[in-house]
């Protein structure tokens, strides 16, 4: 005779904890998201942390950046001053871009504006680029991503230094003097350093979901670059011509004349306050707090998502 099977009763069902009380445990235990955005106050705190890393990742690029060119760092100079070159030809001779400039000093005005211009077209240009570009990294290791576009525009903070050895030769070969007033260039390129910083933040993140984005931005800023007055004076280009009272303050205030102008102010001598719009430091503040503050939180606020999909 068999003996009997007895199944022993199943388990009562355990209910299924709902989402609160998962947080709740995942709290009490100290688990967070893995890849959650954290908040400003503790993004600025990893920010800070890796300063060191910034400073080091955009010294790396520098010198990467023409590495294998023959001249070498010598590019960082020679390319701003080449296209100065060749914008005194064409604007300068063949389409008399100098009116209401002295001839004495608009060499140095035209390369000032030049390498003035070109760190903030550049550090756009980095940005754009930043994330995309960088993908590997992004996906590798955790950090800040802000990290990226800032140490781009670190970069080119670092090669305008280099290109001002060039613009004090400039400055001095024409007349202008070491004075005081050399001293105001410092607080005017940390506002456009601020200014540049907050663009290529949100440029970064345009461009990581947008690749394209990397194709446009030079003719936006080779447009941008003909309407704020590199290669002439806009107070004098617009001196006889029938242009709304608006449309020359847009000229004048926006951002990259308002930082050519302070530079030229402060190195050129005979480019005296007249050439300078009313507030031109309470501008250069302003925009570059709107950009930088704009720019970070913009960024900040996509921090989980770059580098996914």
């Amino acid at each position: 005779m068999s003996q009997a099977l007895h199944t022993p009763p199943p388990a009562p069902a355990r209910p299924i904890p709902d989402e609160g009380d998962l947080a709740a445990l995942a709290a009490r235990h100290g688990l967070t998201v893995s890849g959650a955005r954290p908040t400003l106050r503790e993004y600025v705190r990893q920010l800070w942390d890796r300063r060191h890393f910034i400073l080091a990742f955009s010294r790396a690029k520098l010198t990467a950046q023409y590495s294998q060119a023959k001249l070498g760092q010598l590019w960082q100079v020679a390319t701003p001053l080449l296209n100065a070159a060749v914008y005194f030809f064409i604007f300068g001779l063949l389409l008399g871009a100098r009116r209401g400039i002295p001839h004495d000093i608009y060499v140095p005005f035209l390369v000032t504006g030049v390498f003035v211009f070109t760190f903030t077209q550049s550090s756009v240009l980095a940005g754009v680029r930043a994330i995309s570009g960088n993908l590997g990294l992004v996906r590798a290791l955790h950090f800040p991503r802000a990290s990226l576009p800032v140490s781009f525009a670190l970069q080119q903070l670092q090669q305008l230094l280099y290109s001002m050895i060039v613009l004090v030769v400039v400055v001095m070969a024409f007349g202008s003097l070491p004075a005081l007033s050399w001293l105001l260039v410092i607080p005017a390129l940390l506002l456009q350093f601020v200014f540049n910083t907050g663009l290529a933040l949100i440029f970064a993140r345009m461009g990581s979901k947008t690749p394209d984005l990397a194709q446009l931005m030079p003719f936006v800023l080779r447009t941008w670059m003909y309407a704020s007055g590199v290669m002439f004076s806009i107070p004098a280009m617009l001196h006889d011509k029938d242009v709304p009272g608006w449309l020359a303050d847009v000229l004048q205030w926006n951002p990259a004349a308002v930082y050519m102008d302070l530079i030229r102010f402060a190195m050129i001598d005979g480019y005296g306050s007249s050439y300078l719009p009313p507030h031109v430091w309470a501008f250069a503040l302003g925009w570059a707090l709107l950009a930088g503050v704009i720019g970070f939180v913009y960024f900040w606020k996509a921090e989980e998502r770059y580098g996914r999909g």
